[in-house]
This record gives C-alpha cells, structure tokens and sequence, in this order.
C-alpha cells in the first residue's frame, strides 16, 4: 500500500495521504514521502497546483503518529532528521506552488497544521479543525503560530487552549476555509478551483503566493521551533503519547 497517492488531473496533482487505518496519522514515512514528492512537484513544470487530501470520509488527518512515536521513546530519527522535517515545504510555505486542501474530515494537531499551510482550503460539510495537542502533553508548534496569524489572538487561544475542534462552518465564519460543501462534491469542487487557479501564468502564480505569504507578520522561525523541541523532548510529551497507545489516562509530572 502507497501511503501517499499521487495522481494527475491535467497540470493540477491530487496528493492523498492513505493511512485510513491509523486516522491518517502522520509517521516518519509519511514525512519522508512528502518531502520527496514536494520536491518533485517544484521542479516538475507541467504542475500548476497541487490538492492535498486524504482517504475516506471520517479523517483528513490526525496529525503526529502517537503510537509510533510512543514506541520510539522519543528517540532521534535513525536518518537524524527532525520529527517534522517532511512537512518544512508546506508549513513554512516554501513550496512554491498553490497548493489547495480538500478537507475530507477530521484536521487535528499536525493535520489542521498541513491546512493551515496550504493556501486556500475546501472542506466537506462534516470536517472539524482542531490543536489536541494540550491533552497529550504537546505543544501546538506550527499550527499555533499559523492559527494567531489567522484568526484574532483570543479566538486562537480558545481552540490552542482547549484543545477542542471547531466546526467547518465556524471555520468559514473565521476566514479559515474558502468553502464548505456536501462531502460527496468535495474533490469535484477542489479540482475545479484548481483548474481556475492553473489558467494563470505560472511565474504570476509563484510571486502572488509568495508576496501575499510575505506580507503577513513573521518571526525567526528556527527559534521558535527549538523552543518547540524542549516540549517534545518532556516526559509528558512521551506520557501523553503512551496514554493515547494504552488507551488510558494520562498521568501528567511536568517534566
């Protein structure tokens, strides 16, 4: 089984996360899969505009692998890269390209990261967003610095804080989403903004991306990630980790 599926439509590529069995969760694999195929995607002329999306109907993706990476004990990739590093091209917004996500469920944790990093997002009546993150001992790394630069400070500290989901049609009413439509249109509707967006220039297409992305308040971006590594280096991070994989509660110590 190819966990992530690329398939073509013209000048846009659908990519689709294909772990449905574990909630479309993100593990070590998949970052590496990822990086490898956006780095393709930059270099390949005929692509105009990438869509990222997931299998099934129920999830999208449940961010980080917490089964694996309870299982690691935290220790370092065997390759020594960072946990993340697969994902640097669209949370950072360095891949050069539109890039749409087609919101088929559930985004949590890293998966609401991976919408927030793309450029526009289209999602199905039923997706919900949410940073979980707190509720295992986690930080919200990427996804907290995008959501405060995308919706008001307080409103991002809610859903931050409380680790609890918000609704595709909040999400809307925020400006997070640029639609939101019957599950079964939900590809139909993502290729078709797509097309729209691949008819221009695509040297226009990478400069507006990019002025736009920096026009937006920014700050030293691998400063904030170390600070982000003492969290997940915490024995609460790997706690909460083993809680989720041992189906119980967490027992919190604060180291």
């Amino acid at each position: 089984m190819t966990i992530l599926e690329e398939e073509r439509h013209g000048n846009v590529v659908v990519l689709r996360i294909n772990r449905p069995e574990r909630a479309n969760a993100l593990n070590r694999e998949m970052h590496r899969r990822f990086r490898t195929h956006f780095a393709a995607l930059a270099d390949d002329p005929s692509v105009a505009v990438v869509v990222l999306t997931a299998t099934g109907d129920r999830v999208f993706s449940a961010g980080m692998d917490l089964k694996e990476f309870a299982e690691s004990a935290n220790g370092p990739d065997p390759e020594g890269e960072p946990l993340t590093a697969g994902l640097d091209p669209i949370i950072k917004h360095a891949f050069p390209k539109p890039l749409i996500a087609a919101v088929n469920g559930a985004a949590l944790g890293g998966g609401f990261e991976l919408v927030l990093g793309c450029d526009l997002v289209v999602a199905a009546e039923h997706a919900r967003f949410g940073l979980p993150e707190v509720s295992r001992g986690l930080v919200a790394g990427g996804g907290g610095l995008f959501l405060s630069n995308r919706v008001p400070v307080a409103v991002a500290l809610e859903i931050g804080l409380t680790g609890d989901p918000i609704t595709a049609a909040r999400a809307l009413e925020l400006g997070l989403v640029n639609r939101v439509v019957p599950g079964d249109r939900l590809l139909e509707e993502a290729l078709a903004l797509a097309a729209r967006i691949a008819r221009n220039g695509p040297i226009a297409l990478r400069f507006t991306k990019r002025v736009m992305w920096r026009s937006k308040p920014g700050d030293d971006w691998d400063a904030l990630w170390a600070e982000t590594g003492e969290v997940f280096d915490s024995e609460d991070a790997l706690e909460g980790a083993r809680a989720f994989a041992e189906r119980r509660e967490p027992r919190w110590t604060g180291r």
